[in-house]
């Protein structure tokens, strides 16, 4: 499901200025098409990805669960490598705006003030200058929180959830968080992890639940594409529902995708969809900038090219560092490389020594 919603992300944050905006309809169906993936169908991926995060710290349940070493455990695998991506890009950016490069693409760096650097830097107030990594630093916030949500979730479930659901879809401040719907998604997966929920049950109902989640978002692109760039609240609270509806929604694409074996090779890429999610954002900006650059001015082509190339060249670059510098990109995704897993079983299995058969 990650290297399938992530790739969906890359869709997300494709640029584009006022005059290339799906919302001025100059290019037809092609802007829906454009609001459908960008601002329907693929904003599902930021609550997916809370709610497999929530379901996976408690798969184990609450009896066993380790607050001091999951915190430990996270700033390896979520802190180091939200300020490793962030802070390199924000250095890059002021350098760049330094010599006049960049300026009016990215926030200005240069000129700002101290409590702007710092949302920059950390994403204190607002969202870090790699714009997607805020989903980075409202996970860190769940998982701080995560004993509190734990013992309410396990007495309390439906109150817990009813509320939460609450705060993300009725008009009330974010409060902590920059995106409400991820506290909703990982209480969501810590719901279905600790009462033991089978959501394998819901494998046999894949068609209809793929199609009328696929329905939904395209309903919803419709009215988006209607009434946008601004919306009433009404359609912000159902595109937030849409969007909390797609934690099913996409375990059901899942489960279809999965007896493929193109799912199959995807369910294998969990440091390949972490390394995408971190730098896909800075490489759009670049391409960005050198479109523009070029003055070529059809805007399809790039809406067409730039995701797909992105992918791809991020897909070649985590493949050539994985093996040339392992260490290091071991680092940069939180340990989630494949060198890093072997190296991890193979220090376990040193300190538990031999199993049995092993031995013989």
């Amino acid at each position: 499901m990650r290297i399938v919603l992530i790739s969906g992300i890359v869709f997300v944050h494709v640029p584009y200025d006022p005059a290339t905006s799906p919302y001025a309809g100059t290019y037809g169906g092609l802007d829906w098409l454009r609001v459908f993936l960008g601002e329907s169908l693929f904003r599902v991926g930021v609550p997916c990805l809370s709610a497999i995060s929530g379901y996976l710290l408690f798969r184990r349940g609450s009896d066993n669960f380790d607050f001091g070493k999951t915190l430990k455990t996270k700033v390896r695998t979520v802190l180091l490598p939200f300020l490793l991506w962030n802070l390199a890009f924000l250095a890059l950016v002021f350098v760049a705006q330094s010599k006049d490069v960049s300026s009016g693409y990215l926030p200005e760096v240069v000129e700002a003030s101290l409590r702007e650097w710092l949302s920059l830097a950390f994403a204190l107030e607002d969202l870090p200058i790699n714009l997607p990594l805020y989903f980075l630093r409202d996970l860190l916030l769940c998982i701080v929180l995560s004993p509190a949500l734990g013992w309410l979730i396990k007495r309390y479930p439906a109150q817990t959830l009813a509320v939460l659901l609450a705060y993300v879809v009725l008009p009330v401040p974010n409060g902590i968080f920059l995106k409400k719907s991820i506290l909703f998604g990982f209480s969501a997966g810590i719901c279905m992890s600790l009462h033991r929920i089978d959501i394998h049950r819901l494998d046999r109902f894949s068609w209809p639940i793929a199609i009328a989640f696929f329905s939904a978002a395209a309903l919803l692109s419709a009215l988006l594409f209607e009434y946008g760039p601004n919306f009433p609240v009404w359609l912000e609270a159902l595109r937030s529902l849409i969007a909390i509806s797609g934690i099913v929604g996409s375990w059901a694409v899942s489960a279809l995708l999965v007896r493929t074996s193109i799912g199959a090779a995807l369910a294998r890429g969990s440091g390949l969809s972490f390394w995408i999610f971190c730098t896909h954002f800075p490489l759009l900006v670049l391409f960005w900038m050198i479109w523009n650059r070029m003055d070529i001015g059809y805007y399809p082509a790039f809406y067409g090219l730039a995701p797909l190339a992105t992918i791809a060249m991020l897909t070649g670059a985590y493949t050539l560092s994985e093996r040339w510098l392992p260490v290091l990109t071991a680092i940069l995704t939180g340990s989630r490389t494949g060198s890093a897993r072997n190296t991890r079983a193979r220090t376990g299995a040193v300190r538990a020594g031999p199993s049995p058969q092993q031995r013989t």
